[in-house]
């Protein structure tokens, strides 16, 4: 796959993709609307940053890219691109239990905190892309 070169862009099948790992200094995009949500992303090979309507959503170091990101009352489904292992965290729900699917094999059961962060770790390097699932419990 490919970086996102326009930072955030909607996807024929509702999903979004976003992020840049590839971008030597730091960039943003603002205001994006998608399916009557506002999304913010900060990106760059450092750091890559999610929020929807205001509130944490997505966050890796370093930075990734990734691809069809999915968020429902179910989970959160994505496939994440970078040139090295990423510590990911996601905002789900609060003090929640979800199952942690990478690359197609279980990571456990893991549970929120009060803030609803889940944080999880993803090897990259050498893979280039990897597929994660989180599935509410």
């Amino acid at each position: 796959m490919a970086v996102i070169d326009e930072l955030l862009r909607s996807e024929s099948n509702g999903n979004i993709s976003f992020g840049n790992h590839e971008l030597a200094a730091k960039a943003k995009l603002e205001d994006y609307e998608h399916s009557g949500d506002m999304y913010k992303v900060k990106t760059f090979h450092e750091m890559t940053k999610l929020e929807k309507n205001g509130l944490f959503l997505y966050e890796s170091v370093p930075g990734t890219s990734v691809h069809d990101f999915c968020e429902n009352e179910n989970g959160i489904s994505f496939t994440v691109e970078g040139s090295q292992d990423a510590q990911i965290t996601i905002g789900a729900a609060d003090d929640s239990e979800y199952e942690v699917i990478v690359a197609g094999e279980s990571a456990g059961v893991m549970k929120t905190n009060l803030s609803g962060k889940l944080s999880i770790s993803v090897e990259l390097e050498g893979s280039g892309e990897v597929d994660v699932k989180i599935i509410k419990k």
